[in-house]
């Protein structure tokens, strides 16, 4: 992905003939065709650790995908750090955490966005344990709903080294894309994360080189 310029979180959004924009575009289309004859609907989106444009890609992917007529969800399972509510000007007083613990339906805390076609469900106020309501029965039968009623559901969650939120979540869902930034992760660390997904068994569909340069681009052609 090319380096995005301040305050672009929905560049989709703001900018939809930019760049970036159409690299966005570029990423959906590789994530059709890597999962090519197998039902991919739920796409979660992490990274190696935080700092490295998870939550802007699941939000701007999860645009592109709306863009094309598909009805979307956008999921912030990240119970440590939320962050999408803020990108997207939500409330975040009920949310995913709420539904876990049973607090709430899902219509209850189903907010639909300024995009067309795109619909939002924050984390929630921050739970005590994050990682329990994640593996708990109550996610699945969130996914399986949120499966039944959308087209594509894009879940952001935490960094996969850090905690073991992701890994949960990348167990659940049909795919993960992994989150790179540009000159920062060293290849021990990439084997590492590697080597976490694996053990998980989680099913690695792309890993998105984020905020490089075009001179650097180049090189990789």
């Amino acid at each position: 992905m090319p380096k995005l310029s301040t305050n672009s979180a929905i560049m989709m959004h703001k900018n939809p003939n930019s760049p970036s924009s159409e690299a966005y575009r570029s990423l959906r289309f590789n994530i059709d065709c890597s999962v090519f004859g197998r039902e991919a609907k739920i796409v979660t989106v992490t990274s190696s650790s935080r700092g490295e444009g998870k939550t802007t890609t699941a939000i701007n992917l999860a645009v592109a995908y709306a863009q094309t007529g598909k009805k979307v969800i956008l999921v912030d399972a990240d119970l440590r750090n939320p962050s999408i509510h803020l990108s997207l000007g939500q409330d975040n007083a009920r949310g995913l955490t709420n539904y876990l613990v049973k607090q709430n339906t899902l219509n209850e805390i189903v907010h639909q966005s300024i995009i067309e076609n795109l619909s939002i469900l924050t984390s929630g106020p921050l739970p005590q344990n994050p990682s329990g309501l994640l593996a708990s029965n109550q996610m699945d039968i969130l996914l399986e709903e949120l499966r039944a009623n959308y087209d594509m559901v894009i879940v952001d969650t935490t960094s996969v080294l850090s905690l073991t939120d992701a890994k949960i979540m990348a167990t659940k869902c049909d795919g993960t894309l992994l989150i790179v930034k540009f000159g920062k992760m060293k290849r021990g660390i990439a084997k590492k994360v590697k080597e976490e997904l694996l053990l998980a068994k989680v099913n690695l569909i792309g890993v998105v080189m984020n905020e490089m340069k075009s001179e650097h681009a180049a090189s990789y052609l």
